[in-house]
């Protein structure tokens, strides 16, 4: 560490009581001077020549002369401050260094040391001694700037502190004239030193840091996650708090002064955030989002840190997503709002990837190439498209992007399905949020679905059609369908369609022809055909129960079980199943003329799961039961 010293005589100063200081002379002392608890007897001449101050209060009335006693309240740096000041009037040697500048720069100014009372005085000597050597050195740069939090006023008034932080910010562009300091491979050089600083101090050098233009945003970013990790709660383990002044921490045991603290420092960092998509983390942003969640920060910051994990949310992990819920008014395990939130956003990179441009977009349009091709969700109609901000930040998001958001979303959905206080609403808004084209199979949303039912089994029957009109029953694998056949939670009409396509993939995969409505089989249609009104009463149950038994045994289901007889079934099975989505809210209706009730729906599953691998095996076994069931029918 640099030092100067000024002044060349020995130190003649003692102390003749405890609370009292004065110099050895020949020439009695004229002059008295209170500063804080202690008593200066000094001599009004080598004073009153170098400091302004001390000449106004002498020429005063009544002030200095006759031993009065003139005291300097709230002198800044306090007694020793002072006493350096009068040693160097006196012309004895001081020593200057980055630890006692600040507070003897600042009694100076306070003293009237310039030039204009001498030439040579303390306040150029300080001054050229910061500029030409204090300020060129990284740890004495350092060690100046956090002084300055001692009298901050006076030091922004005597530009001291932009001066510090101009010339940290020049250091730190310009490496190759620093002592780097000892670092990590995750963060940059500086940005151990740096993290110590307060949180204004830290603000003010990285605003300087990013206006030079010279350190790159990745390393401006590595330097915010050190230092969130260094103060800030919920990013680090063991965070202190984010100030230098420990003993003011100790003292204040307030905890609502300590989140305001953490508050400020939490929308500095975000505010700080460098423009790059790839400067920070995604899972660092869902960290520092998880605390403005917990420290209510403004919503501005929430705002942004929702736009910037929106644009790598591709890179997010389950556990990242998993937000605690600290609100008051919701029993919820997290926060699955913020989520939508951020599925919003998303939505709209995709639609502003894919658009046109947005010159050529009208607010109102709501074409295919305004909607990124994906099912109207709330975010399309209640976020408001700004084509130019958009447009200019989000980038083109790929279909491999794409998939992984999409398998990210359906895991998080079996995560917080299983909360019972979530609200169906609430899951369909975050399920349908996702662009179809996320989804090439809908594997991960039928466990969704399965784990919400288990989750709340007192859902009504209209909560559980509601929820299940997420599912595309053609993006099912041949074992989820396995699944949804034998799953009682469902409703009937899903799994129904569950089975049609089944066959009908079954059919297809045989490569056989496209069969017409008439060629299927007469006892399938006239169960699917039956015009029973009643098949939620007793009897009607009854009936239907006999039905699916007969057929779950074994007995001929129709004319023609022969394998063109089961491709035209199959046929037969899509047509209906085209004809339900032309019309979902004929699913009573639909059930009603199917002629099936929720007692029945076990057999017919079983009877619709029958394997396709062998049909010929399965056939023999059938045929000739079919046929001493038709013989006694006649």
């Amino acid at each position: 560490m640099k030092f100067m010293k000024l002044g060349g005589r020995p130190d003649t100063f003692f102390s003749p009581s405890e609370s009292a200081r004065s110099v050895y002379t020949e020439v009695t002392t004229d002059l008295q001077i209170l500063v804080g608890n202690c008593l200066y007897h000094l001599h009004k001449f080598p004073l009153l020549s170098k400091c302004l101050l001390l000449q106004a209060l002498c020429a005063e009335p009544g002030s200095g002369g006759d031993g009065e006693v003139i005291e300097l309240a709230g002198f800044p740096g306090g007694a020793e401050a002072f006493e350096a000041c009068a040693k160097f009037c006196y012309g004895i040697t001081i020593t200057v260094s980055a630890r006692n500048l600040v507070p003897l720069r600042c009694a100076a100014a306070h003293l009237g040391m310039s030039e204009a009372a001498d030439r040579g005085n303390l306040a150029a000597k300080l001054d050229s001694f910061l500029a030409s050597c204090l300020l060129r050195r990284w740890k004495d740069a350092l060690a100046v700037l956090h002084s300055t939090r001692h009298g901050a006023p006076l030091c922004e008034e005597l530009g001291l502190t932009s001066r510090c932080v101009d010339a940290v910010a020049v250091l730190i562009a310009s490496p190759a004239n620093a002592m780097p300091a000892k670092s990590t491979s995750a963060s940059p050089w500086w940005a151990h030193d740096v993290a110590e600083l307060g949180v204004d101090m830290f603000w003010r050098i990285m605003v300087a840091v990013k206006s030079t233009g010279a350190v790159h945003e990745k390393t401006v970013g590595d330097a915010l996650k050190a230092y969130a990790r260094r103060w800030l709660p919920n990013v680090a383990k063991d965070a202190e708090q984010p100030f230098d002044d420990a003993g003011a921490i100790a003292a204040d045991n307030s905890v609502k002064q300590v989140t305001t603290r953490h508050r400020l420092l939490l929308e500095k960092i975000v505010s700080l955030l460098p423009v790059d998509k790839d400067a920070v983390s995604c899972a660092f942003l869902l960290k520092l989002l998880k605390a403005a969640n917990i420290l209510s920060a403004s919503a501005a910051s929430k705002a942004e840190l929702v736009r910037r994990v929106a644009w790598q949310l591709e890179e997010a992990s389950v556990g990242d997503l998993l937000i605690p819920s600290v609100s008051c008014v919701s029993d919820m395990l997290y926060d699955v709002d913020a989520v939508a939130a951020i599925l919003d956003e998303f939505a709209l990179r995709h639609a502003a990837a894919t658009a046109q441009p947005p010159a050529a977009i009208s607010p109102d349009d709501d074409s295919p190439a305004r909607s990124g091709g994906h099912r109207r969700s709330r975010s399309d109609e209640s976020v408001g498209f700004d084509g130019a901000r958009r447009s200019s930040s989000a980038a083109p998001v790929s279909q491999y992007a794409l998939a992984r958001v999409g398998r990210l979303v359906d895991t998080f959905l079996i995560e917080v399905s299983k909360d019972p206080n979530l609200p169906v609403d609430k899951l369909l808004a975050i399920a349908e949020a996702v662009p179809d084209s996320a989804r090439p199979e809908h594997d991960g949303l039928y466990k969704v679905v399965d784990s919400y039912l288990k989750a709340h089994p007192e859902m009504s029957k209209s909560a559980r059609k509601r929820l299940c009109r997420v599912l595309n029953c053609r993006k099912l694998s041949e074992k989820a369908c396995s699944h949804a056949a034998q799953n009682e939670l469902l409703p009937l009409r899903v799994v129904v369609q569950v089975l049609f396509f089944e066959h009908a993939r079954a059919a297809a995969l045989s490569g056989g022809p496209v069969a017409s409505d008439s060629d299927l089989p007469s006892n399938i249609k006239a169960l699917l055909s039956s015009k029973s009104a009643g098949s939620e009463d007793d009897d009607a149950d009854r009936v239907d129960e006999q039905r699916l038994r007969a057929l779950a045994s074994g007995a001929s289901p129709g004319d023609d079980w022969s394998v063109e007889g089961l491709r035209r079934a199959a046929s037969k099975i899509a047509t209906l199943r085209m004809k339900m989505e032309e019309d979902e809210d004929d699913d009573e209706e639909f059930v009603r003329k199917a002629g099936l009730s929720r007692s029945a729906s076990l057999r017919f599953r079983a009877f619709c799961a029958l394997p396709t691998a062998n049909p010929k095996r399965m056939l023999s076994k059938l045929w000739p039961l079919a046929r001493s069931i038709t013989a006694d029918r006649h």
